[in-house]
């Protein structure tokens, strides 16, 4: 095999960025677009070459050769969708977070392994220029052993209606702050043991949420297995734009990762306004090169045989870490993921 014929399931935000960056790929060929909603599946395929549309995997199935799947649907859709196919042979690349439960992630650990084939979460911090460079500079020991490392996501929109339901979507936590859990696991170089966690609500009733125990600020402190501490903060919305960054303090020096202003420039027209810096309008444009080199490392590992570079542990350690969270500012209590069983979800 020297190409891949990819069908993107999800006709959503995050599959738009994703399906953009497969119809431009060397070795990948975007053959079907997947979406019960006939309308927003042909919206989205008229912008990424118009491949065929269809309102499930079966159907596309049916229809011509498919090798993998993007899947960037809701998060409680995602066992299901995964798991089917695993089994009809495809490689999967899964959107975080990885699913609702435990049980679910093992579910489609279990039926990739049994498939042989590739299952990619998608965390593309891991695949940002500048997450990849601070990881490298922490693993030569330019800055010592991490002591602390803070990370915060900031969002200028809520989140979809779906996700305002944490039993079908695990809350911000997961769908903002999963890549801060991820990410700052990954930088320290070890697994969050406790998490203790505060959620707060100042703008939803205003924008119109209306469900039970919805939360548009966190702030969760963190303890890893190696004695280094953490932060992760999320706010969405907070209108000013998008907003991703990570300090890793070490016991030699500091690492500051990424910037709030979305290119190097300042602008001055008049002296009572002042100057105005651009900033990051969205996760897509800030996180650009990411979903490219993400999609690169996903073709090399089935055309290539290269290692899966971010794997089902990683996604269900980020699972596990959102549901000690929600438990923990629901119980107002300190919470090791240890503590978390396979089939507790967010109530």
């Amino acid at each position: 095999m020297s190409r891949l014929c990819v069908a993107s399931i999800g006709a959503g935000r995050a599959g738009l960025v994703h399906a953009r960056n497969i119809a431009r790929h060397a070795r990948a060929d975007l053959v079907a677009v997947i979406d019960q909603n006939a309308e927003a599946a042909q919206r989205f395929a008229a912008e990424v070459g118009a491949p065929p549309t269809y309102p499930s995997l079966e159907e596309a199935l049916a229809a011509g050769p498919l090798d993998a799947v993007f899947i960037a649907t809701p998060t409680h859709t995602h066992r299901d969708l995964a798991v089917e196919a695993a089994e009809a042979g495809l490689h999967v690349f899964l959107e975080k977070p990885m699913a609702i439960s435990l049980q679910e992630c093992d579910d489609v650990e279990a039926a990739a392994a049994r498939a042989g084939v590739v299952l990619q979460l998608g965390f593309m911090r891991r695949f940002q220029p500048e997450f990849a460079e601070a990881k490298a500079r922490i693993e030569a020991g330019q800055i010592g052993e991490p002591m602390i490392v803070k990370s915060l996501t900031r969002g200028p929109g809520l989140p979809p209606a779906w996700a305002h339901d944490l039993s079908r979507s695990n809350g911000m936590l997961a769908e903002v702050n999963s890549h801060d859990f991820d990410c700052v696991r990954w930088l320290a170089g070890a697994p969050i043991e406790r998490v203790y966690a505060e959620v707060t609500n100042r703008k939803g009733a205003a924008r119109g949420v209306t469900a039970d125990q919805f939360y548009d600020n966190a702030v969760v402190s963190l303890r890893f297995a190696n004695e280094a501490l953490g932060t992760i903060d999320g706010t969405c919305p907070a209108d000013y734009g998008y907003d991703g960054r990570v300090e890793v303090l070490g016991t030699e020096g500091v690492l500051i990762i990424g910037d709030v202003r979305g290119t190097a420039l300042i602008e001055v027209r008049d002296r009572t306004v002042g100057a105005i810096t651009p900033i990051h309008h969205g996760w897509p444009q800030r996180f650009a090169p990411g979903y490219v080199a993400e999609l690169d490392a996903f073709v090399a590992a089935i055309l290539d045989g290269a290692p899966v570079p971010v794997t089902a542990e990683d996604g269900r350690h980020a699972v596990a870490a959102v549901l000690a969270a929600n438990r923990s500012w629901q119980e107002e209590r300190p919470v090791r993921l240890d503590e978390v069983t396979a089939g507790e979800v967010t109530a």
